[in-house]
């Protein structure tokens, strides 16, 4: 972003895999799909924040709950809300690690600049929400 006066390196969209699965969260609500499988594709970079011990019945019902909660799809925000915030809060009940700092600050970096501040209306209006993942419900398993 050449305008901003900062150099970043990318607009990150992250998700976690667990227990074979990849769960993100966009503004359709909390979606999961094979690893790699939305129209996004491969990642470009993967952060290993280890192995968890939380099973994968307390992991669903903990993702059920977040769905009807904090993670409904209305409630996504670009730079406040959004798959990172997602991401990072997954990771700590899974692992208690959280996603890379240079992740979850990008948007309040981004916004400190006049470039960010002048585009903020613009950018408060996009609604992202990745292809080709399935929307997640606890009723039906992964549906």
């Amino acid at each position: 972003m050449i305008f901003s006066g900062k150099q970043l390196d990318g607009i990150w969209h992250t998700s976690i895999i667990v227990h074979k699965d990849e769960f993100f969260y966009g503004s359709g609500g909390i979606s999961s799909c094979a690893p790699g499988g939305t129209l996004l594709g491969p990642p470009d970079t993967v952060v290993d924040l280890g192995n968890t011990e939380v099973t994968e019945e307390i992991f669903l019902e903990y993702l059920s709950s977040l769905g009807e909660s904090a993670f409904r799809g209305e409630s996504y925000n670009l730079f406040e809300h959004n798959c990172n915030t997602f991401s990072n809060e997954v990771a700590q009940f899974l692992t208690g690690k959280k996603i890379p700092s240079y992740i979850t600050d990008l948007p309040s970096e981004v916004l400190s600049t006049p470039f960010g501040q002048a585009l903020r209306p613009l950018l408060d209006s996009i609604q992202i929400q990745p292809p080709g993942g399935n929307t997640f419900s606890r009723h039906n398993g992964q549906s």
